[in-house]
């Protein structure tokens, strides 16, 4: 198989094109060539959408498949589309469940509303960019475009920081606020299992919308955070907390705790959505405690959380040390 990756070098990316690799495919990764690195082997060529004639790179290739995990302007994925329209079998775009149109049901499938947004806007926020990239995609590549509706990505490479901040918390050891309860279903995906399953839908042929994440309760609260306790070794204890003091010290679920969305959070469709087509058509998530794991050696070998390749930094993940012992204190007080 032929595969075309467009950026290569951040979270997702990096590790389609390690997936690619490793089965022995034919890898060509399209970038700037400004940030990270390549595998042996993967041809590069040089380019930036962005920019008039940016794409003459890709004048006289041929490829099986394309991936592209472009999260800025859609004007950008919709002039990529319509520049390989005729030289790529399929085209598989990495979007996000952030394109449904809140609020979101809990359990929506991917047949919920959608954010409104058009192909060639030339900008706009996360959502509407994801969204708009999807309409790009899909008027030139029709049933050949799949849509990869991912949902909370971690895993070796994360650029937000969400799963290393647990680590690196749990690693400095002494009492650890733990948002409750213990038993907190969670919904995400490791980016390997991620990578896996685009390379296998597109050999498949597959097209159409998918909610790429696990099943609600793949793991929990409880799980995740015990994974990190053993794999940092740290002197830490966990304190469990109700999530009713948390969120009256106005603590923000999701960006202050990171994965954390308690039940019936506006926001706890993230962690609940309806992943029947993804798993029909061959997702598989491994256990928590190697994603954790794998994340921690991966930390260790890098010291800090990466830049995001190409696109502009995004705010820190994390509370605060000082509110942290602040509810700590009011907890045990």
């Amino acid at each position: 198989m032929r595969l075309l990756m467009l950026g290569g070098t951040g979270f997702v990316g990096g590790a389609t094109v390690a997936e690619g690799a490793r089965r022995g495919w034919s890898v060509t990764v399209f970038n700037r060539g400004l940030h990270g690195v390549r595998p042996d082997g993967v041809r590069w060529l040089r380019g930036d959408r962005t920019t008039p004639g940016g794409l003459a790179a890709l004048a006289g290739g041929e490829w099986d498949v394309v991936v592209d995990t472009w999260d800025g302007a859609p004007r950008a994925a919709f002039d990529a589309a319509r520049r390989l329209v005729a030289s790529v079998g399929r085209y598989v775009y990495v979007s996000s469940g952030s394109v449904y149109a809140e609020p979101v049901e809990p359990g929506s499938d991917e047949d919920a509303p959608v954010v409104d947004a058009a192909a060639d806007d030339d900008d706009g926020d996360y959502p509407r960019n994801k969204a708009g990239a999807e309409r790009a995609v899909r008027a030139v590549f029709g049933e050949r475009a799949l849509l990869a509706r991912a949902g909370l990505i971690l895993g070796p490479g994360e650029d937000i920081g969400r799963l290393p901040w647990w680590l690196t918390r749990i690693a400095r050891g002494g009492d650890v606020l733990a948002p409750g309860p213990v038993d907190l279903p969670l919904q995400y995906v490791d980016v390997r299992d991620l990578a896996s399953w685009l390379l296998d839908a597109a050999v498949a042929g597959l097209g159409g919308a998918f909610n790429v994440v696990s099943r609600p309760g793949h793991a929990t609260m409880g799980e995740l955070l015990d994974a990190c306790v053993t794999v940092t070794g740290a002197d830490a204890r966990l304190r469990w907390t109700p999530p009713e003091p948390i969120l009256a010290a106005d603590v923000v679920p999701w960006n202050d705790l990171p994965i954390w969305v308690p039940l019936g959070h506006p926001y706890r469709w993230l962690q609940e959505r309806d992943v029947t087509r993804a798993y029909a058509a061959g997702l598989t998530c491994r256990p928590v405690a190697e994603t954790v794991a794998d994340t921690w050696r991966w930390l260790g070998e890098v010291g800090t959380v990466p830049a995001r390749a190409g696109r502009p930094a995004r705010a820190p993940v994390g509370l605060d040390p000082a509110r942290e012992a602040a509810l700590l204190a009011a907890a045990t007080a």
